[in-house]
């Protein structure tokens, strides 16, 4: 099975960062470069425009990135050019990105709560998930759905803990339909 042109180059990255012992340096890279890809799509267009030569492009990438990237990070993105795959960029970073959080055992946590929480509960919520999980440190995310009307929902990779009290009102609802069926059936 083929792999994916951000497996292909987001292993090659990582490989070199541990290679070369500069991991944190590599990662610190790759989320600025991502927040620079995110921040201005039209870099993106002008790097996959058919029309434009890869010579514009490679200058463009060298003019926007040259002397504040690694010579590595810059060869791997000219490579990426050379090889007409810069729309797949963003990915490549992002593949990158987890890799060095899960070689670091950094957990990445979506918090849905229903109102804003106070720098002491964000505090207590990552001490409880620290103490609860094999990770050494978190990367927090935090998103206000007044729809959950209390408790909250933790997002941990596939993992989800819901105790929301929207789930469980949704969860009681289910269940009194299901009283009410076995009542109807017993009735003749």
């Amino acid at each position: 099975m083929a792999k994916l042109v951000e497996d292909v180059y987001g292993n090659a990255l990582f490989e070199l960062a541990v290679e070369q012992n500069r991991v944190d340096e590599y990662y610190e890279e790759a989320t600025g470069i991502l927040e620079i890809l995110r921040a201005h799509p039209e870099l993106t267009r002008i790097c996959t425009h058919p029309q434009i030569v890869k010579e514009e492009k490679l200058q463009t990438i060298d003019a926007v990135f040259k002397g504040r990237v690694a010579d590595e990070t810059l060869g791997l993105m000219r490579m990426v050019i050379e090889k007409n795959h810069f729309a797949n960029m963003e990915d490549i970073f992002a593949f990158f990105a987890d890799r060095v959080k899960a070689y670091k055992n950094i957990g990445v946590a979506f918090i849905s709560t229903p109102s804003e929480l106070s720098a002491t509960q964000k505090a207590a919520v990552e001490k409880r998930l620290l103490d609860t999980t094999e990770y050494v440190s978190f990367e927090m995310h935090y998103e206000v759905e007044p729809e959950l009307i209390g408790g909250m929902v933790i997002r941990i990779g596939d993992r989800v803990v819901d105790s929301s009290i929207r789930t469980k009102l949704e969860h009681l609802s289910r269940e009194l339909s299901r009283i009410q069926l076995k009542v109807g059936e017993s009735t003749p």
